[in-house]
């Protein structure tokens, strides 16, 4: 079940035609500047001594700028979420980055389910009317379980998940605390990834115990949302 939300007045319409234009004009500016071609595995390799000191010297503001890229890139769904939860293992450890990545999807996912609910909801749902129905239907079920399987196991793109949402009566509370819990799991495994990696001195390295481990836990997450919906499944 879906709730509407129609524009009633001019001030609304104008604040999400100026939402619409600004974010236009943020993707726009990533791909035409290239921006993406520093979220990558290479790039982080390449500057990886220079960011490991430049962090270190300036640890506060590195990591209030780390969690602010992050949201931003997830709440405008950018390309790189993936290269960013590498970089935060790297430069603050497994548990530290792990948190500050979560800090910055978290946000960003909220960014981004807020302005699907208040404002560009019936676009949405234009759009996305078809793929927008199944989502509805779980989430009508179990906000919470439904909602936290699609974090540990994407069977939807996590910015669509977002949008839908936002467009569906999901609380808010609920979004944020399935989402938090949902993405750590994978966070951590990211980030272990990411801290071993400032150990590698060859691509030999990749194959080590530590790396095979990380790829091990992640191929691991569906299995703990299988058996979280078992054990819901048990309780009387």
């Amino acid at each position: 079940m879906s709730v509407e939300y129609k524009v009633r007045n001019p001030a609304t319409h104008w604040r999400r035609l100026l939402l619409l234009t600004v974010l236009a004009v943020v993707v726009v500016a990533f791909f035409y500047f290239d921006l993406g071609s520093h979220l990558s595995l290479a790039a982080l390799q390449a500057n990886k001594d220079a960011l490991r000191r430049d962090t270190d010297t300036h640890y506060p503001a590195a990591v209030s700028l780390f969690i602010l890229v992050y949201c931003a890139q997830t709440a405008l769904a950018l390309p790189g979420a993936a290269v960013m939860t590498l970089a935060g293992g790297f430069l603050f450890g497994t548990l530290a980055g792990a948190v500050y990545v979560n800090l910055g999807a978290t946000s960003g996912a909220t960014l981004a389910f807020l302005a699907a609910r208040h404002l560009l909801g019936e676009s949405i749902r234009k759009r996305f009317g078809a793929r927008l129905t199944a989502l509805s239907a779980g989430f009508s079920r179990d906000s919470f379980r439904y909602l936290l399987t699609l974090r540990l196991i994407p069977l939807f793109p996590f910015f669509l998940v977002n949008l839908a949402c936002g467009v569906t009566q999901v609380p808010l509370r609920t979004y944020v605390a399935a989402t938090a819990i949902g993405i750590l799991p994978g966070s951590l495994v990211y980030t272990y990834a990411g801290h071993q990696m400032g150990n590698l001195t060859s691509m030999a390295d990749i194959a080590s115990p530590q790396m095979l481990l990380a790829l091990a836990l992640l191929g691991g997450l569906p299995l703990m949302s299988i058996g979280y919906s078992r054990w819901k499944e048990k309780r009387p």
